[in-house]
């Protein structure tokens, strides 16, 4: 038999190819928060090639409490590039420089709990015209890749197996990183500049996916400085299977990787989202197990659709507490309406 294990290589920063499943879906997404302004958001583009389309969703937590968003499904023919809805993602150099952008509206909400009914929010808030440019640049090596064999002196891909529908990607990485650029936002011809000094997460998801796949899971992204951030995440398979997984990231040492999550939250409101979070990690050195606290700042609850099945993913720009010290970050929850 030959050696396999999870391996991330320099080309899995770049496009991967179509392996041909109904559901074949490449994603990169990047996040980032300016803790001098409070001014943060997300920006993701999911290209479902085989499907005809890529999801683009653009988020961004203004200073004054609204939430700028946009959700689009824009025609694409390939997956050479993620380029689509007015979002685009240039790598400059894998694993060190991104530039990202997009053009486009973007719906701003006083009041961001509206986006649980996205057809009644989008119609009855006003729009602006978003303009972002940042470079992202990594404070962290590469973390994460894809499961691979040893072939002589290399790690190949294997052929894919099991059921596509029941999947949610066959490889991802993640990486910490500093973001820096501007927002322009333009409203009735009057133009409001924000310039991004910001730490964020950025990933890269490629194979089949469904939003339906996990039973439902948790994904929590923290930056403190650019020295320390840390990333944990805890899934639930169908079958009730649990896979635990993060790193803690410290400038000049190697990663150390989480192996068990725990996760207390403190539901709120009348949509019962997450607001009050504890997240307890052990690494895998079997050190003392680290607890940090969250607390959302801004939510917006998003969804999705397929089968009959509505999927609530919940995002919250959080703040984190970490043994007195703060930090930044996304708090994303999965789960599904009818469970």
């Amino acid at each position: 038999m030959p050696e396999t294990k999870v391996v991330l290589l320099e080309q899995d920063d770049l496009m991967h190819p179509n392996t041909g499943e109904s559901n074949f879906n490449e994603s990169a997404y990047y996040n980032f928060y300016d803790r001098g302004q409070r001014l943060g958001g997300f920006i993701r583009l999911g290209n479902r090639a085989n499907e005809g389309y890529a999801e683009m969703t653009a988020c961004l937590y203004l200073p004054d409490g609204t939430v700028g968003f946009m959700f689009q499904r824009p025609e694409i023919k390939n997956n050479d590039a993620h380029d689509a809805g007015g979002a685009k993602f240039e790598v400059v150099k894998p694993f060190e420089r991104h530039r990202v952008s997009y053009r486009g509206k973007v719906c701003v909400l006083k009041n961001p709990l509206e986006m649980a009914d996205p057809a009644k929010a989008f119609k009855t808030n006003p729009y602006s015209k978003a303009a972002l440019e940042i470079d992202y640049v990594a404070t962290s090596p590469g973390w994460g890749g894809e499961l691979r064999e040893k072939s002589g002196d290399q790690w190949i891909s294997p052929k894919p197996s099991g059921d596509p529908e029941a999947q949610f990607a066959k490889g991802h990485l993640e990486q910490l990183g500093h973001a820096t650029g501007k927002l322009v936002l333009t409203t009735d011809g009057s133009d409001r500049e924000f310039k991004i000094d910001a730490l964020g997460l950025r990933d890269h998801s490629w194979g089949p996916r469904y939003w339906q796949a996990p039973k439902f899971y948790r994904w929590l992204t923290m930056n403190f400085d650019e020295d320390l951030g840390a990333m944990a995440t805890i899934t639930v398979n169908r079958d009730g299977s649990k896979r635990p997984g993060g790193f803690i990231a410290r400038k000049g040492k190697p990663f150390l990787n989480v192996v068990k999550v725990d996760v207390e939250t403190e539901f709120a409101g009348e949509q019962q989202l997450h607001d009050k979070i504890k997240v307890t990690c052990q690494t895998a050195d079997g050190g003392t197990p680290i607890v940090i606290t969250g607390k959302v700042l801004s939510m917006i609850p998003l969804r999705n659709r397929r089968a009959g099945i509505v999927t609530r993913i919940a995002e919250g720009m959080t703040e984190w507490n970490w043994d007195g010290k703060i930090g930044y970050g996304l708090s994303e929850y999965l789960d599904h309406f009818d469970e």
